[in-house]
């Protein structure tokens, strides 16, 4: 569970963002300034993470893409037909 936010509340970015500041939290009790910010996927929670980290005091060096790309693994499924 995100946060405590259940079902379609999960995928928003304010979801995002409570999940961010709790992450800063637990964080910040080690003393870390600096941060590499890893996403991975597309979906609204991505920019707001990012901000609200911003936002708690942390120094972004870093912002990474690691989206996972298939070099032409699975055959895709069928395309519908209406």
């Amino acid at each position: 569970m995100v946060s405590g936010f259940r079902g379609s509340r999960k995928s928003t970015p304010f979801a995002a963002q409570v999940a961010a500041e709790r992450c800063a939290d637990a964080v910040k009790e080690y003393g870390i300034k600096n941060l590499e910010v890893m996403v991975k996927g597309p979906g609204p929670g991505r920019e707001s993470t990012i901000r609200a980290l911003n936002a708690a005091g942390f120094r972004i060096t870093n912002i990474t893409d690691v989206t996972p790309i298939p070099h032409n693994g699975c055959r895709p499924p069928k395309k519908r037909r209406v």
